[in-house]
């Protein structure tokens, strides 16, 4: 059940969306996964999809005649597996995967290789410090140190000397409690401006909702393209809050509460 300070955030939310003309049938959501629809935990795999989202995010994409996408640092089969075919639209790896429409191709962005002794070189370094470790992707890797955050600094700049003679080709991504290397140029925001291009986005003003540094290319795009870029904790307390807001915006019918109506 949602907090008096998760209800009373909602409600404030909801009025900043009419105070900027951004009723339900002119808005598309574009929505970050983890620490946003969902909370972080320990693990990528202990992720736990609470009850009534799946639900509310139906409401949410019949509201806006389909306008709701999940933009994620996941690989876009992760999200199937936690939402199934909710979202009409699914970005993942930050943007370097997308899927314009349920059911279509997976689009991948060019990508320069990652060198391999990059890679070698962070297996030996994650071998040394115990309680990080290294996550690989298609366009790059993350070093994770949630379990050993002295090891932070260690970590970075590695990183840094690692990418620095690319010459932004690549470049480092600062993410929660860990560093990411990944393509230059390729992210949230470039996510946004795609998706935004296509039906049933085309038109619409984005509302792009994220709680990470990972997140604020995102953020900047949907200003950019005239409409809200919202963040965890900043207009959300937590994650709870901003289903509790999601929530309100689309009630199940005969919940006549602020933000449900078309």
């Amino acid at each position: 059940m949602a907090s008096t300070e998760d209800k009373s955030l909602a409600s404030g939310s909801a009025a900043r969306l009419s105070r900027d003309h951004l009723s339900l049938s002119q808005a598309a959501f574009l929505l970050d996964f983890d620490g946003t629809l969902v909370d972080i935990a320990p693990t990528p795999e202990a992720v736990i999809v609470p009850p009534g989202l799946k639900e509310t995010l139906l409401r949410l994409r019949e509201a806006c005649d389909g306008a709701l996408a999940v933009i994620t640092g996941r690989p876009v089969p992760q999200i199937d597996e936690f939402l199934g075919d909710i979202p009409f639209a699914v970005a993942g790896e930050h943007g370097i995967a997308i899927r314009h429409r349920p059911g279509g191709p997976v689009e991948r962005a060019a990508l320069p290789p990652v060198p391999t002794d990059w890679i070698r070189e962070a297996q030996d370094l994650v071998a040394s410090l115990p309680g990080t470790r290294l996550e690989r992707k298609v366009g790059g890797f993350v070093l994770h140190y949630r379990a050993a955050p002295e090891s932070e600094e260690v970590l970075k700049r590695a990183a840094e000397a690692w990418v620095a003679p690319t010459k932004g080709t690549f470049h480092v991504q600062a993410a929660k409690m860990a560093w990411e290397i990944r393509p230059a140029g390729i992210d949230k925001g470039y996510a946004v401006r795609l998706l935004m291009e296509n039906a049933p986005f085309t038109g619409r003003k984005p509302v792009f909702v994220g709680d990470d540094v990972t997140d604020e290319d995102g953020v900047k795009a949907a200003v950019s393209l005239g409409g809200l870029g919202l963040r965890i904790p900043a207009d959300f307390p937590t994650p709870a809050s901003f289903r509790s807001w999601l929530a309100s915006l689309v009630p199940v019918p005969g919940n006549t509460s602020p933000g449900g109506s078309k």
